[in-house]
């Protein structure tokens, strides 16, 4: 999603993960952030402790679940940013030390 005026980019992200997952988390240390070049963007992206397994989607929302890695739908995922900050946080996990992720994307 887009940041609103007077947001800092933690609050947007969690501002977001609220309206569109319904989801309770305590936010945690900036994960990604990635350079859309080609459209002159930046995404950035929160690590967050879920801290219930209830989901309350927003109305741009169609679903939210969990997935375990073998069972995220990589085809499915629209942006490219999301695929690689999952596929970072899944290979940070499997060493057991999550850092931060900075990269240009095409």
């Amino acid at each position: 999603g887009f940041m609103e005026l007077g947001e800092t980019t933690r609050d947007g992200a969690l501002r977001e993960t609220v309206e569109e997952a319904g989801a309770r988390v305590e936010m945690q240390d900036l994960f990604t952030l990635l350079n859309v070049v080609r459209v002159g963007q930046v995404h950035f992206f929160y690590r967050a402790r879920l801290l219930d397994t209830r989901f309350e989607p927003g109305p741009e929302t169609l679903e939210a679940r969990l997935f375990r890695e073998e069972e995220v739908p990589w085809e499915e995922i629209a942006f490219r940013t999301v695929k690689e900050t999952l596929r970072r946080w899944f290979d940070d996990r499997r060493r057991g030390q999550f850092g931060f992720h900075s990269a240009d994307i095409g």
